[in-house]
Order: structure tokens, then C-alpha cells, then sequence
């Protein structure tokens, strides 16, 4: 039987110890996001609409999107019993240089139009943190803008193809002269890919008001006086706007973009060049060729080709084939610090993170983009610390399982050869010509095997 008593006032008192209340709403927002998503929520209600669907959206029916955060948590990670990782070191060097943690910043175009500090806040979160920070051609500051934010970090500039290809040219010297130390050459935007949400929203730059506008600004005010009351959007390449995104890519960019563009690009840059948007690995071993330092699997966050590759599934063989020669890197979906692990686990040197970075700038500005790196942080910490490494060099494929969902069918010239071999034939009269009928079976066989993807190793487990 339980003896009941009458509670103590001293006891009553530590129990009813009130936490301290947070007067400063914007970190009390922040502190209550605890994940990328939780950062996400609150950049929708705090963003127009137009604004937050260019950043949240993608191509099309946004399948690519959907498959490439599906395939990183479609993964299972193995870890090591009894491996005490009490401490654990986040840093690498990537492309000459360091980085505190390996992820950094991807190019964003359009930034300021999400919340007005844009990639200033970008390149000063990235800097603090010790990534590297990328301004995009289509950015609203300007290099010199980005270099007077992260004057002693790392920064680098993605770089489209124009039409008129001496604005490419000036500004990768523009780039080079600010002390810029890695160029990204993006080889997947020849046209805009079909932005469905944009089109529905008739998001245009600069924006354009509306009755369906105004009646979402009314709940986002701070917004509008923030666009209304700083400076003039400044693009680092567009010298004139208006029209929707789509219509001024396919006005800037140049479809006839090709290796002999990305050797003179090699001539010009001083530093080190990657080509970013690459899908696949003969144009993969195709580009090491051509000299290049480095490559990242990307389609884009999805928003050019739906139904695109997947780069973290192209990650391992990619890295199989030219992972000695160069350094290959991935983006595309990036939501939690395991998934930037399980990439580094699968060869990747390096992640870029893109909406993430935006969805804590709409939610706070540069305390947000703070808040997002921290999260990325103490989930890359922690996750390590479950698998019991102590440092990004420790991390193996071994750690990591790749669960299939979407199984490729067997190619068609494989299919058929294992058809025809598998059909009965007549016998013949001399054993070597038995002996080279199955031989053949058995080869094509092996292309149509070789042809399918192997399984994860709890399924051969299960087999």
C-alpha cells in the first residue's frame, strides 16, 4: 500500500521551476525548429506564396525531388558496436582547401526575393561556420557584394553559359579578381525546365501585384516592407528583367552550350572548375578527360528534367569508376545531416545544400541560415557518433545500405539476348558446338545480370 503524505513546499517549488520566457520572437521561432522541415513550416507562413513555391517547387509533376529525398531515406546505415566516438571531427578538405564540415552552400538564383538579406546572409552564415559559400549567376548580390560579406572564408561561383558569352567571361574575371577560389560550370540548364508552380502563381521578377498577390501579402507584411523598403534588386549577369523565371532563362541561357565553351571557360579560371548537373558516368569519365577538378551529381533540385536521375543512387558508381581521378561531389535533396553522411559513407568528398539553406533564411534571415547549419551539425555529430566514427575519414560504404524502391527493368538489348539464348534448339551432332551454344546462354546471362542493379545486402541475405 502506498503512503501518501501532504507535498512539501520546498519540493512543490523544484518541481515548478518556470522556464525563462524568450522576448526575442525570431530566435524564439528558431530555437523551436528542430529539424530542416520544422524550418521549412515556418518559411511558408512566414513567405509569400509565389516566393516560397519558387524555392519549394520543382519541374513538372516534381517527381525528381520527390525520388531524391525518398532515396535518402531509403537507406539503412550499420553501425559499429563498442567503437566510442565521444568526440568527433567534421572537417575535410575539398578542392584545395578546408571546409569545417562537409557540406556547403549551393548557388541560388533570385535569393533576395525570398527575405530580403539574402546571400549576404548566405556568404556571413557560411563564413562563421568555416564552408564554403556559392554565389550563382542569377544571384541579387553582387560578387564584390558576397566577398565584402565572407571577406576570409571560402567563396565560389557558379557560372552559366549566356548567349552573349562575354558576359560569361567577365564574370568569371570578376570572380577570379575577388579572390573567388572554385568556379562551378553548369551544364543542365540549356532551356528552363517547366517550373508548373511558378506559371500558376505568375511569379514574375520583379514580382507583380496582383489581386491574388496582395490577398496573401495581407498576413506577411513584414515581407513586403522588407522588399519595398532595401535596396533594388541587383543581379550579378541580367541587365534587364521581366517575365516569369522561365521565360528570362530561356532569353539569358544558350542551348548550343558544349565542351569547346567549358575549354575556353578552363583557360579563363585560374582556380579550381567543376561541372555541376552531370547524370550520368560515361559524361562523368567523359569530363575528368577534358581536365576538369571535380564534378557534382546534381539535376538540379529537380527543377529542370523531372523523373531525372537520382544522384545519390549514381553516387557509388560514379565514384567506382572516376572517384581516383577527381572529386566528385553531390546535391539534390539533402534534408538531414545523415543524409550528407550517408553520402560522404558512399564516396561523395563532398554535399551542397540548397533549399535547406533557403528555408532558414525565409524563416529568420541570417539567424536562420545559422539555425540551419547548426541543425546539419549536431545531426552529422550525432548520427557519426550512432555509428560509432570518429571522423568524416572513417566513414565507408560499408555504413551504408541503399534500399531499392524503384528497380530499373533489365535493358532491352539484355532482355533479349537472354530470351533468344534461353529458347530450346535442336541438338547437334558435335559436342563443341553444345559447348559453344551454352557458353553463349550462359554470357548472355551475365549481360542481362549485369544489367540490373544488385540487390541491398539484406535482400541477397534474405535470397
Amino acid at each position: 500500500m502506498v503512503t501518501r503524505q501532504l507535498p512539501k513546499p520546498a519540493e512543490l517549488l523544484e518541481l515548478m521551476q518556470f522556464k525563462k520566457p524568450e522576448l526575442d520572437a525570431r530566435k524564439r521561432r528558431l530555437d523551436a525548429a528542430l529539424t530542416i522541415y520544422d524550418l521549412r513550416k515556418i518559411a511558408k507562413r512566414r513567405t509569400p506564396k509565389a516566393a516560397f513555391d519558387y524555392t519549394d517547387g520543382a519541374a513538372e509533376g516534381e517527381l525528381s525531388l520527390a525520388r531524391a529525398r525518398q532515396a535518402f531515406e531509403d537507406v539503412e546505415f550499420h553501425p559499429d558496436v563498442l567503437r566510442p566516438a565521444e568526440r568527433v571531427d567534421l572537417s575535410t578538405e575539398i578542392l584545395g582547401g578546408p571546409s569545417a564540415m562537409p557540406f556547403g552552400i549551393a548557388p541560388t538564383g533570385f535569393t533576395r526575393l525570398m527575405q530580403t538579406e539574402g546571400e549576404v546572409a548566405g556568404a556571413g552564415a557560411a563564413g562563421a561556420a568555416g564552408i564554403p559559400f556559392t554565389l550563382s549567376t542569377l544571384g541579387t548580390t553582387s560578387i564584390e557584394g558576397v566577398k565584402a560579406a565572407n571577406p576570409n572564408g571560402r567563396n565560389w561561383f557558379q557560372l552559366y553559359v549566356m548567349r552573349d558569352r562575354e558576359i560569361s567571361y567577365g564574370l568569371a574575371r570578376r570572380a577570379a579578381a575577388a579572390g573567388f577560389d572554385t568556379l562551378q560550370f553548369t551544364v543542365d540548364t540549356p532551356v528552363a525546365g517547366a517550373r508548373l508552380r511558378d506559371k500558376r502563381n505568375g511569379f514574375s521578377i520583379p514580382p507583380q501585384l496582383t489581386l491574388g498577390t496582395i490577398v496573401n501579402a495581407i498576413p506577411r507584411p513584414w515581407w513586403w516592407y522588407d522588399f519595398l523598403t532595401t535596396p533594388k534588386l541587383e543581379f550579378a549577369s541580367l541587365s534587364t528583367t521581366g517575365g516569369t523565371v522561365g521565360e528570362l532563362l530561356d532569353a539569358a541561357m544558350d542551348p548550343t552550350i558544349s565542351y569547346d565553351d567549358l575549354a575556353i571557360i578552363r583557360d579563363i579560371w585560374p582556380g579550381k572548375i567543376v561541372v555541376k548537373g552531370v547524370q550520368n558516368v560515361a559524361d562523368s569519365k567523359r569530363l575528368i578527360d577534358a581536365g576538369v577538378d571535380g564534378i557534382i551529381l546534381s539535376n538540379h533540385g529537380g527543377r529542370q528534367l523531372d523523373r531525372a536521375p537520382i544522384p545519390f543512387r549514381l553516387l557509388p558508381e560514379v565514384v567506382r569508376e572516376v572517384g581516383r581521378d577527381a572529386t566528385v561531389m553531390v546535391d539534390t535533396g539533402i534534408m538531414n545531416g545523415a543524409d550528407i553522411v550517408a553520402s560522404i559513407a558512399l564516396g561523395a568528398k563532398f554535399t551542397l545544400i540548397g533549399r535547406a539553406y533557403l528555408y532558414g533564411l525565409m524563416a529568420g534571415g541570417r539567424q536562420g541560415v545559422d539555425r540551419t547549419i547548426a541543425i546539419l551539425r549536431s545531426e552529422i555529430e550525432r548520427t557519426m557518433k550512432l555509428l560509432g566514427v570518429s571522423s568524416i575519414a572513417e566513414l565507408e560504404p560499408r555504413h551504408v545500405t541503399q534500399l531499392q524502391r524503384l528497380v530499373p527493368v533489365a535493358a532491352p538489348v539484355a532482355a533479349a539476348a537472354e530470351t533468344a539464348a534461353s529458347r530450346p534448339r535442336a541438338p547437334r551432332a558435335t559436342a563443341g558446338s553444345a559447348s559453344a551454344s551454352a557458353a553463349a546462354k550462359t554470357a548472355a546471362k551475365g549481360d542481362a545480370a549485369a544489367s540490373r542493379p544488385a540487390k541491398p545486402a539484406a535482400s541477397r541475405a534474405k535470397a
